[in-house]
């Protein structure tokens, strides 16, 4: 079951600014498990490259914020879930489609109750 996990990077991981509670590790461990991780922030797409490249994490995806419904299209999945901290994030997730935990409910890892990916899986360019 293909799952994907959206990112909102600025008050949601730990090295937005400000810092959130959802660490790198947890966003690679659930790389590892075969989740497809991406993120849609409100930072430029070239920043959004960046960060993941800067801690070698391959991203499925990455867009604007007001762009999950395109995530939607673009990447195939069974499930979609989008990580923030403002009721904007939340909205937007509703609005395509995704559930959504606020970074408080994520630092306890709640994807890790759900069936991860295929090893190996990758998302629709």
């Amino acid at each position: 079951m293909a799952i994907v996990l959206s990112f909102d990077i600025d008050g949601t991981l730990e090295v937005g600014d400000p810092p959130g509670g959802v660490t790198m590790e947890m966003v690679r461990r659930a790389h590892e498990l075969g989740y497809l991780i991406g993120s849609c922030s409100d930072r430029p797409l070239s920043g959004q490259q960046a960060l993941w490249a800067r801690f070698e994490i391959p991203a499925a995806f990455i867009a604007a914020k007001h762009q999950l419904e395109d995530v939607r299209e673009r990447v195939a999945a069974d499930s979609y879930y989008h990580i923030g901290d403002r009721e904007l994030d939340r909205q937007l997730a509703e609005k395509a489609g995704f559930g959504f935990w606020w970074v408080d409910e994520a630092i306890d890892e709640p994807w890790l109750l759900m069936p991860p990916t295929e090893p190996g899986s990758t998302a629709v360019p």
